[in-house]
């Protein structure tokens, strides 16, 4: 049985090997992207079971980002390398401060081929919580309907769901995403966003009226990703908040929101305490920005736990 089941598209991410604009960039490393997937990176690295649902393109980089997946312990056994459709690509300008943008070139996405028939119900039966996030529905229209069937089968089989907004402007508009990301909360226990997120669905930046909003709804806990201020989240029981972990330098802010996903994800399925899962996401945040890359700074359980509970780590 999978603890975490995601679904989404994948990308060869293209990051450069220098910092500034992306056109005086000459040289780039291969490296492996796509917020779903860094989630359940992040979930598998702390020892979750974790199994991804997706199409990649039968071309090299698809078969490298297969392979990279299944060496990470993930079920793959839902992910097919579909003819005639490349891997989604995207290169990534990041800036001296660790800030930067992303260039999306995933128009013929693998996952085209995916359809909600697709979705094999016994894999959502074996299942504890299915996680979505408002890329995949971004990328292409017909993948709101494929969110569609895997959140009918997760209440179906009373599957726990969580949902990272995760909302990106390149991909749609703010009035699309509000309303395609509003018709699936009814049915969310937990919804993971930052605060410009929370404004584009709510139409306020303002915690004590988003949490007056997510009251309509059945949200059990509401987690709010606050950078350098930290994070909180919302219960019935009230508002919690922790501090941001101390990073002595930032150098890629790309993948931060996912490792908290994953750290939060993985404190609810242990049934940890509101402020302990917090701080372990925090921390987990706070790693994640201090490494290159989409997913390599994401951490294994003993790393992240050596630093919740203070101790040093002995290098030599």
């Amino acid at each position: 049985m999978n603890d975490v089941i995601t679904i989404g598209d994948a990308m060869i991410t293209m990051d450069p090997s220098t910092t500034g604009p992306l056109r005086f960039v000459d040289t780039y490393k291969r490296k492996v992207g796509g917020a779903e997937l860094n989630v359940a990176i992040g979930c598998a690295r702390l020892g979750l079971k974790t199994g991804w649902i997706s199409r990649l393109g039968k071309d090299e980089f698809g078969r490298y980002i297969y392979n990279f997946t299944r060496g990470e312990g993930i079920d793959v056994s839902e992910v097919d390398l579909m003819e005639g459709y490349p891997t989604s690509l995207n290169f990534k300008e990041i800036l001296e401060d660790g800030s930067g943008k992303t260039f999306y070139y995933r128009q013929q996405s693998p996952t085209l081929t995916l359809k909600p028939e697709s979705l094999d119900e016994s894999y959502f039966k074996e299942a504890k919580l299915l996680h979505i996030t408002g890329v995949f529905p971004a990328v292409h229209e017909q993948n709101r309907a494929i969110i569609d069937r895997a959140v009918e089968l997760a209440k179906k089989h009373d599957l726990k769901i969580s949902m990272d907004p995760n909302i990106r402007l390149k991909l749609w508009s703010k009035e699309e995403a509000r309303k395609t990301l509003l018709q699936w909360l009814p049915d969310v226990d937990y919804l993971l966003t930052g605060i410009d997120e929370a404004e584009i669905l709510f139409g306020t930046d303002q915690i004590p009226e988003m949490i007056e909003h997510v009251k309509q709804y059945s949200l059990s806990h509401l987690f709010l990703k606050l950078g350098e201020k930290g994070s909180a989240v919302w219960t019935q029981n009230g508002l919690i908040e922790e501090p941001s972990q101390f990073v002595p330098k930032v150098v890629d802010t790309v993948g931060a929101g996912d490792g908290f996903d994953a750290g939060v994800l993985y404190g609810l399925l242990n049934d940890w305490e509101l402020p302990k899962i917090l701080k372990f996401a925090n921390i987990i945040g706070s790693m994640v920005v201090s490494v290159k890359g989409d997913n390599e700074g994401l951490p294994y359980l003993e790393d992240v736990l050596m630093k919740l509970e203070g101790e040093k780590l002995i290098e030599r």
